[in-house]
């Protein structure tokens, strides 16, 4: 199963969850049942459309899914999915 990993400032709305496994084949079947199952994180990496914010950015293994085939990426079970979602602060 592919394993989503969950960046700490999400991990409230997985109720603490680090890893999401999943059976899912593509990214955005991932995505679909990673907010089935913990609903509260919808909000925060979908848009109104039901699809990934632009701020967030979503790995398949070292591979940014911008420059492979988007949602439709596929993903087998061993897979390492991870989800980035662009931090903004410092000092100005």
């Amino acid at each position: 199963m592919a394993t989503l990993i969950i960046p700490t400032p999400l991990r409230k709305y997985t109720d603490g969850e680090a890893n999401f496994v999943t059976n899912a084949t593509t990214i955005e079947e991932a995505v679909k049942a990673l907010t089935e199952t913990h609903p509260k994180i919808s909000n925060q990496i979908l848009d109104t459309n039901g699809k990934l914010r632009h701020f967030i950015k979503v790995f398949v293994g070292e591979e940014d899914i911008r420059f492979l085939n988007n949602e439709q990426t596929e993903i087998k079970e061993d897979t390492i999915v991870s989800l980035i979602p662009a931090i903004a602060g410092g000092v100005a």
